[in-house]
């Protein structure tokens, strides 16, 4: 493997311009920060609306999400399942990762070259955007080609430091390669023809020999044959199911998923990948410059904006010194309580989570505080770690919630109604885990020494330190609430509100700041990269009309309404504990969400379950990401003691969703009054 020491100028070019599109996206961010936060003022404080500020906002988004996938590589910020890595040795988990970043390669190279396509074609027609701005859609569209060029070039340069040590003239032969690659793109032009009567393209043959003999220079002959080897499954696979009725085909489609995301490809990149396949080959004609098209069109959408600004709120309190402060006050409250500081760690979890749309955010911002209180009275590194653990979860269902957006987003729900109906259960749950935490300190009084008594004074003194937290739950949810602001703008106000805390507090200088712009970037960019790699796929599964025929099995089965959602919860269960959750939503809602919806379930009540669902993803084995979080924060806790830490409090949320089903006004009621 070749190390920093050496430097070869291949990865310097591209860690500099990894490192470069991802200051530009950080700056981006900010700007976009600024713009949606103006418009608010100007419309409420002027009643002077922009007539840009929502279009543009919207473009930023696009850029700063694509131009920020090379430094997210860079990072390694593009998450993959690790489940076979995890079980393999250092030097076969290094060939694997070399394998997995060679097999997603040409993908990526396709997905750079159509977006080409599609941006010369838009500029040739000069083809406009029909709103306000009448914008010539190519500008906009240039991020895309610029930001997948670069993370091509980043995951290039993963394959190189994976690679054993190299010869400078292999280096810069593929070098040479890549140049001649793009010099025959140019002369083939935007439409090429067949190659030799197939239903591929000769820009596609070419992009295909230009990878494989890239990866015979860099890794070797054998690297080459478990590429093909893995290519020839995957083609043969849609090749047979052509042949096949299309219920086979779907089971092909997904089977051939499963296996490129077991051997650790980027998700982004498998799912992204087996759309590719489907076009090459289960299309009439192959039309690659669809997944230009769905890269554009998936997020070219004002709503999304919310998520980055919920990101960066969430990252700029992390260096706020509010969750020190409010964990303190619930301290004093309710220290001395059975279980007390569990409990008042579950509590601050809650509010944590009124700011925040991220359970890993809010389990480690409260875990780093919490867990070694506890530890330090003499609490069960169990009850300490697993309370944290099932607490942090509570981050997606109180609002605002990162999945609550990509929910409404992708089925066309509300997403201020969605936020709603999130707190009620949200608030059961918290409730829930307190008992949880009661009954073990109860009848296992050693996991949960007793604390101190705080003085009334002292205890109404330290209620000043919650008033920021306050606010800033009142300038995120009271300006959603009272029809100021839209989820975007809500999220906008919060982080400003948040920036200017930290500046108060000085907690914030330049250097700090650029890094939690820097993480909210690598953060936005994995997830709608996912999102855009899902977006792909369900093209395929909306050609087979696999939605539709879902919808027919269950009609003609004349299965009972709660047998088929909890099939569907047994569904996502599992999926949790190998998938992370936003590529869990966006692969199955598609498909899902069009039974759910003919049974006659309610779609902002199903979005409440399809969260809890996906919290109980977060704290369960191998892949549960809140787990891996709080084994960081421990140093020393052995991983299994706390699952077992979680498991009364997995129990409360099974209880919260069959409470959720008997009693479906405990999500509808709330955003039924408001209305």
């Amino acid at each position: 493997m070749s190390t920093d020491a050496q430097r070869p100028l291949f990865l310097s070019a591209v860690d500099w311009l990894s490192r470069a599109t991802g200051v530009v996206s950080a700056a981006l961010l900010l700007a976009m920060l600024l713009i949606i936060s103006y418009d608010v003022f100007l419309r409420y404080g002027f009643n002077s609306p922009t007539v840009w500020a929502t279009e543009i906002s919207t473009y930023v988004l696009v850029a700063l999400a694509f131009l920020g996938t090379g430094y997210t590589q860079k990072e390694d910020g593009h998450i993959r399942v690790e489940i076979l890595f995890s079980y393999l040795p250092e030097p076969r988990r290094v060939r694997l990762a070399l394998v997995a970043a060679w097999t997603g390669l040409p993908f990526l190279a396709v997905a750079t070259w159509q977006a080409v396509v599609m941006i010369h074609d838009n500029y040739v027609n000069a083809t406009r955007i029909f709103s306000l701005l009448y914008t010539l859609i190519y500008i906009p569209q240039i991020p895309i080609a610029v930001g997948l060029f670069v993370f091509t070039l980043a995951v290039l340069a993963e394959a190189y430091r994976l690679s054993a040590p190299l010869a400078r003239w292999r280096e810069w032969t593929v070098i040479g390669l890549l140049v001649g690659v793009l010099v025959g793109l140019w002369v083939l032009g935007a439409r090429p023809p067949a190659a030799l009567g197939s239903r591929f393209d000769w820009g596609s043959v070419l992009i295909a020999l230009g990878c494989l003999t890239a990866v015979w220079l860099w890794s070797g002959s054998r690297i080459v044959g478990w590429v093909l080897l893995i290519y020839a499954a995957a083609a043969t696979a849609f090749v047979l199911a052509r042949g096949l009725a299309v219920g086979a085909s779907v089971g092909v489609l997904i089977a051939v998923t499963l296996l490129l995301l077991g051997l650790g490809i980027r998700i982004a990149i498998a799912l992204g990948l087996v759309g590719l396949i489907g076009i090459y080959f289960l299309l009439p004609a192959p039309a690659p410059v669809t997944v230009a098209e769905r890269s554009w069109d998936t997020l070219n959408t004002f709503t999304l904006t919310a998520v980055p600004m919920f990101v960066l709120m969430g990252g700029l309190l992390l260096r706020s010194g509010l969750t020190e402060m409010t964990f303190d006050v619930l301290l004093k409250w309710m220290g001395r309580f059975p279980g007390g500081i569990a409990h008042a760690g579950v509590v601050a979890c809650s509010i944590f989570a009124a700011v925040s749309g991220s359970s890993v955010a809010t389990a480690a911002t409260v875990g780093v505080v919490a867990c070694p209180e506890m530890i330090k009275r003499g609490y069960s590194p169990r009850l300490a770690y697993g309370s944290i653990a099932a607490g942090g979860t509570l981050g997606i269902l109180i609002p605002p919630s990162i999945p609550f957006i990509i929910y409404g987003s992708t089925v066309g729900t509300p997403i201020a109604t969605l936020f709603i109906a999130g707190i009620v259960p949200g608030l059961i749950l918290t409730v829930g885990f307190m008992g949880a935490i009661f009954v073990w300190a109860l009848f296992n009084a050693e996991a949960a020494p007793p604390g101190e008594w705080a003085p009334w004074g002292e205890k109404l003194t330290s209620l000043v330190g919650i008033v920021p937290v306050a606010l800033l739950i009142l300038a995120v949810l009271g300006t959603l609430y009272a029809g100021i602001a839209t989820p975007s703008e809500a999220g906008a106000m919060g982080a400003l509100a948040a920036l200017l805390i930290c500046l108060v507090r000085r907690r914030l200088g330049f250097g700090e700041l650029l890094a939690v712009l820097l993480e909210t970037v690598k953060v936005t960019s994995f997830l709608f990269v996912i999102i855009v790699g899902a977006s792909i796929l369900s093209y395929i599964f909306d050609y087979l009309r696999l939605p539709s025929l879902l919808v027919e099995a269950v009609k003609a089965a004349q299965l009972d309404r709660w047998m088929v959602m909890v099939a569907i919860w047994v569904i996502y269960i599992i999926l949790g504990m190998f998938i992370d959750s936003i590529s869990i939503m966006v692969m199955t809602l598609p498909v899902l969400f069009p039974l759910v919806v003919t049974l006659g379930f309610d779609p902002v009540w199903f979005g409440v379950v399809l969260v809890i669902l996906l919290e109980i993803g977060l704290i369960t084995p191998p892949v549960g990401m809140n787990l891996f979080v709080l084994r960081g924060i421990s140093g020393s806790v052995a991983l299994k003691e706390i699952v077992y830490g979680t498991i009364p409090f997995f129990v409360v949320m099974l209880v919260g969703l069959v409470l959720l089903y008997l009693v479906p006004g405990l999500a509808t009621w709330l955003p039924g009054s408001m209305k």
